[in-house]
């Protein structure tokens, strides 16, 4: 197959890694708990670590086969590795760590030397040291420099992990434009929930050294037991929901675009995308009410037919109402357990959903 495929395993004390999996082109998000294996994965695909068992093909090509005993050293494998850190050079400038990295190429080149500094936004930045960037910054010097070595695949282990948020935030769109403008096979390993459901166009779900779960982002993510995976304790009190809409229509008299979820329909303030454009959303219970009428003169303009597929009691007091907004759609409500016995909530009840606030996970 072209992509990605392997079967790996090895030993390190008393943790063991033993993954299978397939990656095709696009954006393949690895996420799990710490200690699930994902930079030990990818550093196995990268030879920088040898598997005790196991083989790695990329696009019909051996890169390791512990059997054959075959082994391709890291420098000949054509994969550019981003870290957590930017590990830039500090003697040299931001233009020549990015020569370091053209310097390094051994065939081909998948992006010029222009088109990075134009897709990073790293013109203003050419002579600056490293000592003189944000973390941002940084890091899209870090990803331009692995860019420029002409890779076939991309690595990025945890980029954003030790950015604050609102670097991160600045970042991202970057990241987003790896994917949109280059044909570039990218791994990106995240415990970042958010960033994956942004970025990722399938994921894989590691927990203690095994693949958990597998496949299309919101079928994965949406699962409750991989949110608490994933989320451990943070998640336990803001389930959310992450659904795919295709954007409908632009009213630019009011500033605001429609989104489309099967027959539903949801707003946000005007977005740069052309209709038809797939989207991804994260929904929080948190910002989703529930009325057992049709609600009229209220400020909420998300206003969305439902019916009632499952109610779990959380404890404390509370219970977790999912809703069917027909076909695969669904989103999260939390709600008090005396607004449920109120409301007389019950499996398959008619209601309306009252979306406060939708995030923008992506749009491709």
């Amino acid at each position: 197959m072209n992509g990605l495929s392997l079967s790996l395993q090895r030993r390190v004390d008393a943790f063991t890694l033993d993954v299978t999996l397939e990656a095709p082109s696009g954006v393949t998000g690895i996420i799990g708990p710490s200690g699930a294996g994902k930079s030990m994965l990818l550093q196995m695909i990268a030879g920088l670590v040898h598997p005790d068992q196991g083989h790695v093909i990329f696009d019909g090509e051996s890169l390791s086969d512990a059997t054959m005993r075959r082994f391709i050293a890291p420098e000949h494998r054509r994969i550019g590795y981003v870290f957590q850190d930017a590990l830039l050079f500090p003697h040299l400038s931001v233009a020549q760590n990015l020569d370091y990295g053209a310097a390094r190429r051994t065939s081909g080149q998948c992006v010029s030397r222009d088109e990075v500094i134009d897709l990073l936004g790293l013109g203003a930045l050419l002579a600056r040291r490293p000592h003189h960037l944000s973390g941002g910054e940084a890091q899209r010097v870090s990803i331009g420099r692995a860019l420029l070595s002409a890779p076939r695949l991309l690595l990025m282990d945890e980029p954003l992990s030790s950015l604050d948020p609102r670097r991160r935030a600045d970042i991202m769109p970057f990241i987003e434009a790896l994917h949109r403008r280059l044909d570039l096979p990218i791994l990106y390993v995240s415990h970042n929930i958010d960033e994956i459901a942004r970025l990722a166009d399938r994921v894989v779900v590691l927990n203690e050294g095994r693949v958990a779960a597998s496949g299309g982002v919101a079928g994965v993510l949406n699962q409750p037991e991989m949110q608490r995976l994933i989320l451990g304790d943070d998640g336990a009190g803001d389930p959310a929901a992450i659904v795919e809409a295709t954007v409908a229509a632009h009213d630019t008299a009011h500033h605001s675009t429609s989104l489309s979820l099967g027959a539903a329909r949801i707003n946000l303030p005007l977005l740069p995308l052309e209709v038809g454009t797939i989207v991804r959303l994260r929904i929080h219970a948190r910002d989703v009410a529930i009325a057992t009428e049709p609600p009229r003169h209220i400020s909420i303009q998300n206003i969305i037919e439902a019916h009632i597929s499952a109610i779990a009691p959380t404890g404390g007091g509370q219970c977790d109402i999912t809703l069917s907004l027909g076909g695969v759609h669904m989103l999260k409500a939390r709600i008090t357990a005396n607004a449920q016995e109120t409301l007389g909530l019950h499996d398959g009840m008619k209601v309306w959903a009252l979306v406060k606030s939708v995030a923008l996970a992506s749009g491709t």
